[in-house]
């Protein structure tokens, strides 16, 4: 396929994403202490990272920004014409781990080689939105029992006085204040990494280490990922599913969500996400209480 790499939305497009990877370096270095405090990476936190061979292409995961669909994408750029329509693979299957080959499977010499060469990028959202997203899907929804038996039983547990047995052994009703209070408690980061759905993009992606060629983000998906899948060169015939979900978290509901939690829960939230904010350039939002 014949790129015009001298084409004006092209040369746009390249000058958007080296401020989008300069506002991340600058980020690093400016928060050095606390976003490289582990000087090396290991081959488990790189399970995120999915890598496409035939392109090239490494991707890193962030649920809740799309992350289906690029899974669906990623199927269709390494499964060698197994699959033609990202849309014709069912979300689940997009989500079965051995459907996709991650980083952490390779040996370290395969790795150093992958992250030095080959096209790396992540999607990023805004984070209070993400994280009302997540707490919408796997909190609200009934059908989301895992995550109300894994997680909603101890937040209710922990955080409801005089909580129903039924709301103690089901955990299917988590209020977002009580979510917000589970999320700033020390304890619930002593006891083991945040759940990946509300995990820091910084945590799961690591880009103080991962120099990622290109951030895509949720509120420019369609131009960001036909720009991805451009520079892949996966050819005319694959296009990014475009949708237009109308249960899709909005701005507006995230600050309805955020105007029922305390000045406290909403500073320690963005303490939280900060390092989120300021990497991928998303300003303070104008509801917090604490400006």
């Amino acid at each position: 396929m014949e790129i015009n790499y001298h084409s004006a939305e092209f040369s746009r497009a390249a000058l958007l994403h080296q401020a989008r990877r300069d506002q991340v370096a600058e980020t690093c270095r400016a928060h050095s202490a606390s976003s490289r405090k582990r000087r090396v990476l290991t081959p488990g936190d790189l399970k995120h990272l999915v890598v496409d061979e035939e392109h090239e292409l490494i991707y890193c995961y962030v649920p809740k920004v799309a992350c289906t669909n690029w899974k669906r994408v990623m199927m269709v750029l390494s499964g060698r014409g197994k699959y033609t329509d990202p849309m014709e693979i069912p979300s689940n299957e997009a989500h079965v781990p051995s459907n996709l080959r991650t980083l952490n499977q390779y040996s370290i010499a395969d790795i150093n080689h992958r992250l030095k060469s080959y096209l790396k990028f992540l999607f990023v959202r805004e984070p209070f939105e993400r994280l009302v997203s997540a707490y919408r899907n796997k909190f609200t929804l009934r059908y989301n029992t895992s995550f109300h038996k894994r997680y909603g039983t101890k937040i209710v547990r922990r955080y409801r006085k005089n909580a129903t047995a039924e709301a103690l052994q089901g955990g299917a009703d988590v209020k977002f204040p009580e979510f917000a209070e589970y999320l700033v408690d020390p304890a619930t980061r002593r006891e083991a990494p945040l759940n990946e759905h509300w995990q820091t993009v910084y945590s799961l992606c690591h880009p103080c280490h991962i120099h990622y060629d290109l951030v895509g983000k949720y509120e420019t998906l369609e131009e960001d990922a036909s720009y991805v899948l451009r520079l892949a060169g996966a050819g005319e015939q694959l296009r990014f599913p475009s949708y237009a979900k109308s249960t899709r978290t909005t701005d507006q509901m995230t600050a309805a969500f955020f105007h029922n939690i305390s000045a406290r829960q909403q500073s320690q939230l963005y303490e939280l996400y900060k390092l989120d904010f300021l990497m991928f350039n998303y300003s303070t939002p104008s509801y917090l209480k604490v400006q």
